[in-house]
């Protein structure tokens, strides 16, 4: 990396504009924006996306075309449409109505949740490389956050959809970009419709922007990156992929995609703003795009701005994989920001067991183990077989057989399973690569409810929202070999238990098998769907024991448990949605026994319980809860629940970037501790993550602090086997910004050590 003042660099991105207005070359003046939800109106959702869901992934443009009026919007060139599945580079015309018209599809199916691709505009201008050329349908090259993608439909017809989901029972999780815009070598332009006096913007009945200033323009440039005098972005070029450094991933451009700079308070203070725009129409999740690329002070800041409008399921694209040295960085990621992950651990174990058996059963119950550790929340991450990163599983494992199995698997292990469009029809694209699986189901598929992966997903959907154990339970391995897995899932009194044979031609028998199943007979939840067979549990010397199974090829078996009312007749708590945030949002927690009259302690602070039934509460974090984890049980009927952890934050969250010049031992890193529990209450055990040092030896790390706090802070020295070395100065004090999306620069402080 070419060298550069990086604390001069900082200094031009963020300066001393900290809730300043900025001016661009349109006349552009950024609003300020708070996000409350007494603000204005917005539509209520139908609550957080959880694990007892299974969502359906839709890439929109690539399902079904139910409205061909909006194939070609005015000022489109017709020559990037194709609509008949061969030309995948270029828009095929599924849309909104396409969705609405397969909601009884989905439903029939088991959806609860379904993700579409980001509803916003997109650049239109196609990217051109010799006589290949590629337009923007994914969703992921944003032009304007504020007005509906004209191919998908209008802003009214997005609600449409979101209310036919709603009345249907199925929640709407749209996919959301802050990490960048589009290819700064062909544009990256950030535009936004004409702002009406009361803040809102130029929207018009029939759902489309307007010009309401008449000054003949409908959108207005917002921030330009070839002519970025505002330091919207990050201008540190194209990250190579010999750049694994966290500072490369974090500040350099994801293919040539010009990168925010979120260490801007006005960059932050746009994006809180465009979130929260979709945020206030009902949606109940997000996706978000990219977050290995993103600051996560940034990301915790924006999770906190949206469920202060209302509570959605945050979940984001860390893509690692095993044994990447960003393995820690990912599983930690969630207890940092708020915002969980896809289960890319899940899907590199799915497809090397099922797909392309390079590894064994016995492996992928390892997986179920040790991330079952590893993750602070396993139930809430977002696992899959596929999806529109990575090669179709179908490609990968086109034998039926193992293919249901995996499914099976999926829908019966922790976690939220998502389903990629297509995946219930076996589509093979006949080849790898992301781009091959992004098939046009219209022309690639009849929508058959009659195959038997269809029938799976349905089944096991209902298994999930009945049986606590799916959703919430603990995994236990009971077998496992180079075939064959069995294992338990178990929530209190509730019990599943999954038998599956990978080997499409291939019978194993195997014996005396202990279970926490009573003993008895348990009918096959599947029903034979995938040659499955009831099975007797049985007293053996005081121990439960399945005698003797056998399973024949591609066999799955599902055995099912609840005994109705729990034997200790105490409230059971399975998740709470969010994990962290700060007083006065909502939670919505999750189990068993729940109903009636609760009361919801967060640590010795009683919580406003807003509603209450057997399977779920909605609550407020209390006032009086004390800043950092926090003990959340549920006492109903004069009997105590379980624990949950939860994280209160400080206050509203915004950013310090914090420098300091030190010298370091090889091995060293440097981190921030101090007084507020953002900062690690002074444990350093719990302080920050590593600092950045892109220019030796100063060092830099943006943190998430509450707005307007005066706190007290120190640096420390961490060397490999975690010893600590801590400045010998007194401590050092500082205020954050008063404003909520502000960002302090710190001066360069001098380590001290005598």
């Amino acid at each position: 990396m070419r060298k550069m003042k990086f604390r001069s660099m900082i200094k031009g991105i963020v300066s001393t504009m900290v809730g300043v207005s900025l001016l661009i070359t349109s006349n552009f003046v950024p609003q300020p924006f708070q996000q409350v939800q007494a603000e204005s109106g917005y539509d209520t959702n139908l609550g957080p996306v959880t694990a007892k869901d299974v969502i359906y992934q839709i890439i929109t443009d690539r399902f079904y075309d139910g409205d061909t009026s909006n194939n070609i919007p005015d000022g489109f060139d017709s020559a990037y449409f194709d609509g008949t599945g061969s030309n995948l580079n270029h828009y095929q015309g599924g849309d909104w109505q396409g969705i609405i018209d397969k909601i009884s599809y989905l439903k029939k199916m088991g959806i609860t949740a379904v993700w579409i691709t980001a509803p916003y505009e997109n650049r239109e201008a196609a990217t051109i490389s010799g006589n290949n050329s590629w337009v923007a349908y994914h969703g992921y090259h944003v032009r304007n956050y504020f007005a509906a993608n004209e191919h998908f439909g209008t802003l009214n017809k997005f609600k449409e959809l979101r209310d036919e989901l709603h009345t249907n029972g199925i929640k709407l999780v749209i996919d959301f970009v802050t990490n960048h815009t589009s290819d700064t070598n062909t544009d990256g332009k950030l535009y936004e419709p004409d702002l009406l006096t009361n803040g809102e913007y130029a929207i018009g009945p029939d759902g489309k922007p307007y010009d309401a200033n008449q000054d003949g323009i409908i959108e207005n440039l917002v921030a330009d990156p070839n002519n970025d005098s505002n330091g919207w972005f990050h201008h540190l070029g194209n990250r190579l992929d010999s750049e694994t450094d966290i500072f490369s991933y974090r500040n350099k451009d994801l293919a040539n995609l010009a990168d925010f700079s979120h260490e801007n308070s006005s960059v932050v203070s746009y994006l809180e703003k465009a979130v929260g725009f979709w945020t206030k129409l009902g949606i109940d999740g997000i996706r978000h795009d990219a977050t290995l690329h993103m600051n996560p002070a940034y990301v915790r800041g924006l999770m906190d701005a949206t469920n202060s409008i209302q509570t959605v399921t945050n979940f984001g694209e860390f893509f690692i994989g095993r044994p990447s040295d960003k393995y820690s960085e990912y599983i930690s990621f969630p207890t940092r920001t708020g915002v969980n992950n896809l289960d890319f651990e899940f899907y590199n174990a799915a497809t090397s067991t099922f797909g392309n058996f390079s590894t064994t059963m016995s492996d992928f119950g390892k997986m179920l183990l040790y991330t079952s550790t590893d993750y602070a929340y396993e139930n809430q991450t977002v696992t899959f077989l596929d999806n529109h990163d990575v090669s179709r599983f179908g490609y990968i494992q086109q034998n039926q057989k193992p293919y249901h199995a995996a499914l099976a698997v999926l829908l019966t292990s922790r976690g939220i399973p998502n389903i990629y469009y297509g995946t219930e029809q076996y589509i093979n694209p006949g080849t790898s690569g992301n781009d091959a699986g992004r098939i046009f189901m219209q022309t690639s598929s009849d929508f058959d409810e009659n195959t038997t992966a269809y029938k799976v997903i349905g089944t096991l959907s209902g298994l999930r929202q009945t049986n606590h154990a799916v959703a919430y339970g603990t995994t236990t391995i009971l077998y496992s070999d180079d075939n064959v897995l069995v294992f338990e899932r178990q929530f209190f009194d509730e019990y599943v238990v999954v038998a599956a044979n990978r080997q499409p031609d291939h019978s194993y028998t195997i014996s005396n098998i202990k279970t926490s199943l009573p003993t008895g007979k348990y009918e096959d939840i599947l029903d034979g769907l995938l040659y499955g067979d009831s099975v007797t549990v049985a007293d053996s010397n005081g121990s439960h024991v399945i005698d003797s199974l056998n399973l024949q090829g591609g066999e799955v078996d599902i055995w099912s448990y609840d005994m109705g009312n729990d034997s200790d007749g105490a409230p059971h708590v399975g998740d709470v949605i969010n994990t962290m945030g700060r007083a006065g949002q909502k939670v919505y927690i999750s189990g068993q026994r729940l109903g009636g009259n609760p009361t919801v302690s967060f640590g010795a602070a009683k919580a406003l319980v807003l509603s209450a039934n057997d399977t779920e509460i909605v609550a407020e974090v209390p006032e009086a809860a004390t800043a950092g984890i926090n003990d959340i049980t549920v006492t109903n009927k004069e009997q105590k629940s379980n624990v949950f952890k939860y994280n209160v934050l400080s206050g509203d969250q915004n950013q310090m970037i914090f420098h300091v010049n030190a010298q370091t031992n090889y091995g060293e890193n440097i981190y921030v501790v101090g007084s507020i529990p953002e900062l690690g209450s002074w444990n350093p055990d719990n302080c920050t993550e590593a600092m950045h040092c892109p220019e030796y030896p100063n060092w830099y790390l943006p943190v998430s602090v509450p707005a307007g706090t005066t706190f007290k802070f120190k640096f420390i020295k961490k060397d490999a086997k975690g010893n600590v070395t801590w400045e010998s100065s007194s401590n050092r004090v500082i205020t954050s910004s008063s404003v909520s999306t502000g960002v302090v620069d710190t001066k360069v402080y001098m380590w001290s050590q005598n």
